[in-house]
């Protein structure tokens, strides 16, 4: 809803500009009535379809100020509103995804402070006052060559590492013993079941829906019947997990924004990713970032005589799945494995559950 208003303060801001330079075209004039008496009336001032230097020298100015007003709300930006970015990843896959954010956000930045500088100082400079003359060659080889090789050699490598960071977190096969679970995505809510003892999924099919299995497993698998269904999820820190997605009825997107992990789930198919949690919910409930974070929004909340946001790990859905889309969200609970353990013993089976 704030940033609503800064949108419609901005069109407000500009349309009144808009009907001031409207105005400033109109000038008082003589004018001769029906009588042919002369009048003095506001009558708009017939333009110039020639820039004079004095209006290159205006526009010139403008484009330094600008700049500087362009810099200066670049620096505020970076400084003082990144507390509303992600903390530092949750998972030791998501370091390699943010390091490549980094450097793109950093060679992005470096692109545009200099591009945008020369631009708009550029024409503050060579603005056509005093008979100037901007400078005209039809081509450049060697200017041509410089502009197309940095950019190539800089892309292959942001390629290149983005290719390594996607199969880092997508190749599964050399997980050492990690833990199973599938999430089941429906309209509107989220719903998951562990691996058993096996540490083998059972089948899972919409066919099977029926009464309280509301996740389609088939009990006729072996590999099913030790499942552990949950409306929760627990995660051990320090262990791989390994997530296979399945979903009811439209495309849906398991959305993990703190472990920097996303996947669709697509109607009649298995998809997966897997990653390694390496802070507790507790942890990073103390982390500087979160902790500013934390406070920003219940700042908001306390004005709204709201009662305050306390962190916790979410699942979202990353696809307009429908009316309810928003409010589709589970939590994640991240702990030591010990209580990990204690906890997924206390949570009843498949086959105790579809008795």
């Amino acid at each position: 809803m704030l940033a609503l208003f800064y949108i419609f303060i901005a069109v407000a801001v500009a349309l009144g500009i808009w009907q001031v330079n409207k105005l400033t075209s109109y000038r008082k004039t003589i004018l001769k009535n029906d009588k042919n008496e002369d009048v003095v009336a506001i009558a708009k001032s017939e333009e110039n379809p020639i820039a004079t230097e004095k209006d290159n020298d205006i526009h010139g100015k403008f484009f330094f100020v600008f700049l500087i007003g362009f810099y200066i709300l670049m620096g505020y930006c970076l400084f003082f509103l990144n507390d509303i970015m992600l903390p530092e990843s949750a998972s030791v896959e998501g370091e390699n995804d943010d390091n490549l954010f980094l450097i793109s956000f950093v060679l992005i930045g470096i692109v545009q402070f200099a591009t945008q500088g020369l631009l708009f100082y550029f024409s503050f400079k060579y603005r056509g006052i005093n008979n100037r003359k901007a400078l005209f060659y039809a081509d450049s080889h060697k200017l041509e060559l410089i502009w197309t090789t940095i950019p190539t050699i800089v892309l292959t490598g942001l390629i290149g590492y983005g290719l390594y960071t996607w199969n880092d977190i997508m190749d599964l096969s050399t997980a050492e013993n990690p833990i199973v679970i599938e999430v089941y995505a429906q309209q509107f809510n989220w719903q998951a079941r562990y691996a058993g003892a096996d540490n083998t999924l059972g089948r899972g099919n919409v066919r099977n829906i029926k009464g309280i299995n509301t996740i389609g497993v088939d009990m006729t698998d072996v590999n099913g019947a030790d499942d552990v269904p949950v409306r929760e999820l627990h995660l051990p820190k320090g262990r791989k997990i390994v997530f296979k997605f399945r979903s009811q009825d439209v495309l849906h997107s398991a959305y993990m924004p703190h472990f920097r992990a996303q996947m669709n789930c697509v109607p009649g198919m298995v998809t997966e990713f897997g990653f390694t949690p390496k802070f507790t919910t507790e942890e990073m409930r103390m982390q500087e970032e979160t902790v500013i974070k934390v406070n920003g929004i219940n700042k908001i909340r306390k004005a709204k005589g709201e009662d305050p946001y306390v962190f916790d790990y979410l699942l979202l859905c990353n696809k307009i799945c429908g009316a309810s889309h928003y409010n589709m969200q589970m939590k994640i609970v991240v702990e030591e494995e010990a209580a990990f353990y204690s906890w997924l013993k206390k949570q009843p089976t498949m086959a105790e559950v579809v008795k």
